[in-house]
């Protein structure tokens, strides 16, 4: 059985836990940082599920009882915990702030062969054997929280509080959202893993509540002794001619204000990791890094330090939390306007999800290109957005957001808003 035929049974007989995670990397070889293509966790032993305001704290006194694998996610709202926040739109689809299990069992995929690291030597006959998720076969239909008129007004506002020096950039996003939607998320996420591949995506079932994840973008691992965080700002549409689609690539590669926009916040992550790092160890070891993906290209730089031998692994996730890329500069400002601007909680959306292994790594992602579904309520949303600076065109804006949203559109069988 190859890896696609075993990720499908796995992701079949995972599903039927209460609580699973799924984290794929899509064969995405030149990531030096993975150790396993994909990893299987299914049913909590021990979990932990607190809101904002002690959050971290309690996850940190969580991990050090419990020193092995661990699987969860962060929600962008435990920003009222590190900084002096608030959110107060209303919360749908109902993550918890902060979310970890032990599991009960665990495979990983590498070197084309499955390898039990929880459970019994028969997993893997009993994964082989799990029947192949059903079909997705209902249509979705997604509104919009914001017109486009609506939209381009507050990018219009947000590009006079940059002209006035409040910020100089901040990620704008908006909501995509449907109440009354009925899906097999196993089968949706199936469809987006293979419509969208990318090298951090996830399938997280808590409950009654699923996050279906296509994410390009690392938020942070720990790999022995050193940080490393992949923030991505810039995007281009990918082109089925070669030669327009080389030239949409450099492009990019040559883009002032993607540029501008990407070395914003690897100043920010800079910023963050000196927190958390030896003096004088914080380094860039790629800038502007120009990577293929199905629908895009992303500019993606690399950023580095030699984690503080005296800190608590826990702790370096706090200090860069939430992740610049998602937020803008100066940080807390962008953070206090988002808020005052998007009209949607972005709960687990601009998030993390990842792990921590019995080695004292972590690796986890951006919560970005994804779907959020709470089966009970059947409310269903997914969020987009881009980074609005001085040079931002409202419109370009609007247009890359569409962009971003079209595969999971496509997915869910979704018509997005007409352009222009």
């Amino acid at each position: 059985m190859n890896s696609k035929e075993f990720k499908e049974k796995a992701l079949a007989w995972a599903d039927g836990f209460p609580v699973c995670c799924i984290l794929d990397s899509n064969s995405y070889g030149s990531d030096r940082f993975s150790r396993y293509e994909f990893l299987v966790a299914a049913g909590a032993s021990a979990a932990l599920s607190v809101p904002s305001g002690n959050a971290f704290q309690a996850l940190q006194e969580f991990r050090d009882a419990r020193p092995g694998w661990l699987f969860g996610f962060f929600s962008y709202d435990l920003k009222n915990e590190t900084e002096d926040l608030t959110s107060s739109h209303p919360d749908p689809l109902g993550f918890p702030d902060l979310y970890f299990f032990s599991p009960q069992y665990l495979v990983g995929w590498r070197n084309g062969q499955p390898e039990v690291l929880a459970g019994p030597a028969g997993l893997i006959d009993t994964i082989r054997n799990a029947p192949a998720p059903l079909p997705n076969t209902a249509a979705v239909t997604m509104s919009s929280r914001l017109s486009r008129a609506a939209y381009l007004d507050r990018v219009d506002q947000l590009r006079s509080s940059i002209m006035a020096g409040d910020i100089y950039e901040l990620n704008f996003c908006q909501e995509f959202f449907s109440s009354e939607a009925e899906i097999n998320p196993p089968s949706v996420f199936q469809a987006l893993n293979t419509h969208s591949p990318t090298p951090f995506a996830a399938y997280f079932k808590l409950g009654s509540r699923y996050a279906l994840c296509a994410s390009p973008e690392r938020f942070l691992c720990k790999r022995g002794n050193r940080l490393v965080s992949q923030p991505i700002k810039g995007t281009a549409a990918r082109h089925a001619e070669a030669s327009q689609d080389l030239a949409a690539a450099e492009r990019l590669r040559h883009d002032s204000k993607e540029q501008a926009e990407n070395v914003m916040i690897v100043d920010l992550v800079r910023n963050d990791l000196t927190k958390s790092a030896r003096r004088g160890s914080v380094q860039v070891e790629e800038l502007f890094g120009i990577y293929p993906f199905r629908q895009v290209y992303q500019m993606i730089s690399t950023v580095s330090c030699e984690i503080d031998p005296a800190l608590h692994p826990v702790a370096a996730i706090r200090h860069t939390f939430p992740m610049g890329s998602m937020t803008g500069a100066p940080k807390i400002r962008a953070m206090q306007l988002i808020e005052e601007q998007e009209v949607s909680r972005r709960g687990l959306y601009s998030g993390a999800i990842g792990y921590f292994d019995p080695q004292g790594d972590f690796d986890f992602n951006v919560v970005i290109r994804s779907i959020l579904y709470n089966a009970e309520s059947k409310y269903l949303s997914f969020q987009v957005g881009s980074a609005i600076t001085f040079a931002a065109n409202a419109g370009s804006e609007y247009e890359e957001c569409l962009l971003k949203a079209s595969a999971m559109a496509a997915i869910l069988n979704s018509p997005l808003p007409a352009r222009g």
